[in-house]
């Protein structure tokens, strides 16, 4: 990571089904090597927090929402495409554009 960027994610889960448990800890292995230590994730449980899903618009779980920094992205599945994920978190961007990928602006990550 070349810049100290804070990164505020939210993970909206369903209870503990599979999938949202298989991202959860997909997610916390992504943040433990690649973020180390500048971030912080809340974790929200949609049958026990509706409201919270209603409010952000969340539509299917699990969903994880960066928040910070700007833009917000949204990445909906087990987060089991890691290169996915860290393109969502605008982690593997510099790379991506050094090797003359461009992501459309239509295309939902």
């Amino acid at each position: 990571m070349s810049s100290r960027k804070t990164y505020i994610l939210k993970l909206y889960v369903a209870g503990n089904t599979p999938n949202s448990m298989r991202a959860l800890k997909t997610l916390q292995d992504i943040l433990e090597t690649e973020f180390k230590g500048v971030y912080a994730l809340k974790v929200i449980d949609v049958l026990k927090n509706p409201q919270l899903a209603e409010e952000d618009k969340i539509l299917a779980t699990p969903t994880l929402a960066k928040i910070l920094p700007p833009p917000v992205r949204r990445i909906i599945g087990d987060l089991s495409d890691r290169q996915r994920v860290l393109v969502g978190l605008d982690l593997l961007f510099e790379e991506l554009a050094d090797d003359t990928l461009h992501l459309g602006s239509e295309e939902a990550i």
